[in-house]
This record gives structure tokens, C-alpha cells and sequence, in this order.
């Protein structure tokens, strides 16, 4: 007698063999889910059904048969769960469209799905043997589709893993490129044709922040209006990427050019420029791996333009130092080395320089056995210009000197000498005298220099007799000179403003009177020692300020 049990169990345990064949020859998902399906509908006759797998913790739709869209569409938005079956709006789904077997996909740990069919074609309820060799179906099919699953992941994971090695390699070929580039357009060119090729970007725009204000280095948008329209914000503060929906709300006037996307280049947290973005050519939006790319390449930028920015600080600062340094050994060359000495007549000078080099002068000139030459000037300006239109000074001066010409008319020559020589706005204060030792008359010319103070019995006479200050313009009105017969006793004061202009801690200036009251009080001493302390007193008055114009003295005592 044959046993029909055993040959519908050796039937079915064929058709598991070969549907497990079947499902782990290929790991396609919609291959194996359209195997499931139509393997579980020829089995049990059924003309309706569908798969619902577990994506991202829901329940998602994936695969159906027989099934109108209608019907598909309605199908609820579940949160994935061991109960998900008795979920109240999953039971309405499958009474509504007639479900009779619903079944759970699950894995050794966890429910990964259900699968739905609808009543058998010959009208007859699914019994408790059709369930059991459903749920076995099933159980065989769940390995195969978490092996799907695991390929789709690793495939995902692959291609991010692809993607990020391909921006790192970019971000490597351009830091290499913005080490060798020394102009900052060409910086932001490489910039922008990065981010194009990387996103294909309609329009963009590079933007940098530097004390003058907004400087935008490369633009596809209108540069214009594009100005126009960052000045009416504070985007220095930017220091986070703003999206399309926060652009709409806060920046209007961007969003109106099409910019979509802005991103900060900073460099210690502190915002250096922005990379502002249009729309992609494909609509898509930006992800968070993209804002970390533009991100890294827009640090790379910023990083080598504030390298080109500090070296060119360097190169300046260099370069200024070497003037000053230059300027300096013009200047110490200028002034006398050796102040004369004279039976009648004692002298001292000194020069205190500032930090900055100054434009202050002053000589002795030895005319012959009984005749000097003395002079004081101040030249506008700091630096190599200044200490060159000194030099200028000092050899018309001594080229003068030695042609004996009247003070006057040696005055206007070099007023006129100085006119041609300067074309910068430059000039001189200058103040100069001829003494004759034996008669201790002396000649004067002040031509705008601070007065200089003769100190006689107890009264100051100021020296202002002369003309208009050199190199201003050329001479148009003569210059006057005035004769005084120095007596026994009287002291001569020359100097420049920055006596008189040195500041304490409270910003006030040193002053006229109180070098005129520090002049009464010293004129018993010898020239060196009223020097001193005129010199002490300007540094005792400015102590705790930085010295910031040369200070010049050149005392005359008569014996």
C-alpha cells in the first residue's frame, strides 16, 4: 500500500531543497523576495501577496503580486517590533483587503519582516500543516535576505567608503596645489573648480574678510549686486554652515542671487571667509558628508591664503626694517661726530632718536679760524625719505657754507634746492646762524623752525626772525635775517618739537613754559649741564610713554 504521507513529506522536503538552492544562488533582494512570493502563492494557490521588510526600524513595502497600487499605497507607515502583526493599523490593512495568512520573517534574533497572502483560489482555509510549512518557507528565506541585506549595506558602506577616499585624495592634490600657488585669485579659482567638479554646481562665489571689508576673490555670480548684497550682512559671525531653509528665513538677499548653501573658512574657529553655493545641476540637496568636504577644502584655502597674507607681512616688515636700518646709518652718519671747541663760545648738542627714525639734524660747520657755521632742522616724515632729504640738506649746506653767500639769499637757494629735490608733500624746518667767535655777533634765518631761546638777565628772547618753512614752494618773498651781539653769560637754546611736544601718562605735552622756566633755572650751569638737564626733565616728564619724535638740543654758552 503506499503511503501518501510520506510521499507528500518527501515532495515537500524536495521543494525546501530546491527553493533553498533557488534563494542562496543569488543574493539580489528582489530576486529572492520575488522567489519567496511566488513560491508561497503556487504552494498554497494563493493569487495575492506581499513582502514588508524591516528598513531603517519601519516596516517598508517591498515586493507584491496581484496587488493593486491603490491597495499598496494604503499600506500603514509601522515601527518595527516583535508584535508588529497585532499593530491595530496592520490588522485594519489586512481584514480590508482580505489577508488570510500573515506571517512574521524572522531571524535568529529579531523580526525582519511579514508576508501577506490573500485566500486560496479554491476557497479553502490555510490549515495548521500549511502554516507550519509557510513559517519553514520563511524561515529558509530569512537567511537569504539578511544575507541580501548585509550585501546592500556592505555595498552602501562601499561606495561611501569610495566616495570618501576619493575627496580625500582631492583634498590631498589640492593642499598640494595651494602650496605652490602665490596669487590668492588662483587660490580661489582651484577652490571653485573643485567644488564644481565634486557637486557640478551651477554658480558659486569665494569671499574673504580682512580689515578693509569684503574682498570677493571669485565669483559666478554678479559681482555687483553680489556686494551689494553681503554689505547688508554681519557674516564675519558666520561660523557654521547655513542651509537653503535657514537662507530663506535670514538671508533673503542671498537667497534671491540663488545661493543655497555657505559655508565659513576658518582658522581657529575665527571666520576668514565664506564659500557661498548655488543650486547642483542635479537638485539634489547637500548632505553632511558634502558640507564636510567643502568644509576641508575651504580650510585648505584659507589656511594658504593667511600664509601668503602673514609671509607678505614678513616680507614688508623685512623690508621696513632694512629702511629704518638703512635710514638710521644715514642719519648717525649725518651728524657731527665732534662738536669744535671755541675760546668764547661753549657748545653741546646731542641727538636722542625715537624707535622710528626721525628727519632731526643739526651740525657745527667750522668757517675758518674765527667763524662758525650752526643749524637745526627737522625734516616731515620717518624712515629712508626722510634721512635722504636730510643728506640733501647737509650738502647744500656745506656746498653753501664754503661760497660765503649772505644768509638771506643762501636761504632762498636752498629753499629752491630742496623745492626741485622733493616731490612728496616733504619738508623742512630749519633754523641756522653764522657766529663770528671774536665778536660774538651771530646771523640768523628761521625759516618756520621752532624759535630758539636766548637766555639774557633774566629774560628768553625767541629767534623767529626769517621766512617760510623749505621745500614748501619756491621762493617768492625774500627770506629776513637778524644780527644779535651775544654778551657774557647768555645761552642759546636750539631744539626741535620733540622736546616740546614729548607726552606724559595723562597724553599732555611737555610744553613751552616749562622748558622756558627749566632754561631760567639752569643758565648758571655750563652748556653740557643745561643740555642734561633739559634732557632729564623731558624724560622725567614723559616716563612710562614710549618716545615718539627725536629729541634735538644744541646749547651755546658765552663764556
Amino acid at each position: 500500500m503506499i503511503d501518501t504521507e510520506s510521499i507528500k513529506l518527501k515532495r515537500n522536503l524536495t521543494a525546501l531543497v530546491e527553493f533553498s538552492r533557488i534563494l542562496n544562488s543569488s543574493l539580489d533582494l528582489n530576486f529572492i523576495l520575488n522567489n519567496i512570493l511566488l513560491t508561497c502563492m503556487g504552494k498554497f494557490l494563493a493569487s495575492k501577496g506581499l513582502i514588508a521588510l524591516k528598513m531603517d526600524g519601519k516596516i517598508v513595502l517591498k515586493a507584491s503580486k496581484g496587488i493593486k497600487n491603490e491597495v499598496l499605497d494604503s499600506f500603514p507607515n509601522l515601527i518595527s517590533g516583535d508584535n508588529i502583526i497585532e499593530h491595530p493599523e496592520l490588522q485594519n490593512f489586512i481584514k480590508s483587503n482580505n489577508f488570510f495568512a500573515v506571517e512574521k520573517i524572522k531571524s535568529s534574533t529579531e523580526c525582519i519582516g511579514i508576508l501577506c497572502l490573500n485566500e486560496k483560489l479554491n476557497h479553502t482555509s490555510y490549515s495548521e500543516e500549511d502554516i507550519e510549512f509557510l513559517k519553514t518557507i520563511l524561515n529558509i528565506a530569512a537567511t537569504a535576505i539578511q544575507n541580501s541585506q548585509v550585501l546592500l549595506e556592505l555595498t552602501k558602506v562601499n561606495r561611501i567608503l569610495d566616495s570618501r577616499i576619493h575627496r580625500l585624495n582631492s583634498l590631498f592634490e589640492l593642499s598640494k596645489e595651494f602650496g605652490i600657488i602665490s596669487d590668492s585669485n588662483q587660490v580661489a579659482k582651484i577652490l571653485g573648480y573643485s567644488v564644481i567638479g565634486q557637486f557640478l554646481i551651477s554658480k558659486y562665489a569665494i569671499i574673504t574678510f580682512d580689515p578693509t571689508g569684503i574682498k570677493i576673490l571669485e565669483s559666478k555670480f554678479n559681482k555687483a549686486v553680489l556686494l551689494n548684497a553681503l554689505k547688508k550682512y554681519n557674516l564675519q559671525e558666520i561660523d557654521d554652515t547655513i542651509f537653503n531653509y535657514k537662507i530663506k528665513d535670514e538671508y533673503t538677499e542671498l537667497n534671491s542671487l540663488g545661493i543655497q548653501l555657505i559655508v565659513p573658512m576658518q582658522i581657529h574657529g575665527e571666520t576668514k571667509g565664506l564659500i557661498l553655493l548655488g543650486n547642483r545641476i542635479s537638485n539634489m540637496e547637500f548632505t553632511l558628508s558634502d558640507v564636510e568636504y567643502i568644509y576641508s577644502a575651504g580650510s585648505l584655502a584659507i589656511i594658504s591664503l593667511e600664509n601668503r597674507r602673514l609671509f607678505k607681512e614678513a616680507l614688508d616688515k623685512q623690508k621696513m626694517e632694512e629702511e629704518l636700518e638703512i635710514a638710521r646709518e644715514i642719519q648717525v652718519n649725518l651728524l657731527p661726530h665732534s662738536i669744535p671747541e671755541y675760546n668764547k663760545i661753549e657748545i653741546a648738542a646731542s641727538n636722542l632718536s625715537s624707535k622710528q627714525v626721525g628727519g632731526d639734524y643739526y651740525d657745527v660747520i667750522p668757517l675758518d679760524e674765527n667763524n662758525f657755521c650752526v643749524s637745526i632742522a627737522d625734516v616731515s616724515g620717518k624712515s629712508v625719505p626722510a634721512a635722504l632729504l636730510m643728506a640733501n640738506l647737509q650738502a647744500f649746506l656745506k656746498i653753501i657754507c664754503k661760497h660765503g653767500m649772505e644768509l638771506e639769499e643762501a636761504t632762498a637757494l636752498i629753499n629752491d634746492l630742496i623745492c626741485e629735490n622733493t616731490s612728496d608733500g616733504r619738508f623742512i624746518t630749519f633754523f641756522w646762524a653764522i657766529v663770528e667767535e671774536n665778536t660774538c655777533k651771530l646771523q640768523y634765518v628761521n625759516a618756520g623752525h621752532n624759535p630758539p631761546l636766548l637766555y639774557r638777565n633774566g629774560k628768553l628772547i625767541k629767534l623767529d626772525k626769517g621766512g617760510m618753512i623749505l621745500g614748501v614752494m619756491k621762493t617768492f618773498a625774500p627770506y629776513k635775517s637778524e644780527e644779535i651781539e651775544l654778551q657774557k653769560d647768555d645761552v642759546l637754546v636750539m631744539y626741535t618739537d620733540g622736546v616740546t611736544e614729548a607726552k606724559n601718562l595723562n597724553d599732555d605735552e611737555y610744553g613751552d613754559e616749562r622748558l622756558e622756566e627749566l632754561i631760567k633755572l639752569s643758565a648758571k650751569n655750563s652748556s653740557t649741564e643745561i643740555l642734561s638737564a633739559i634732557q632729564k626733565d623731558v624724560q622725567l616728564y614723559s616716563t612710562g610713554v614710549a618716545q615718539s619724535d627725536d629729541i634735538t638740543l644744541v646749547v651755546l654758552k658765552i663764556k
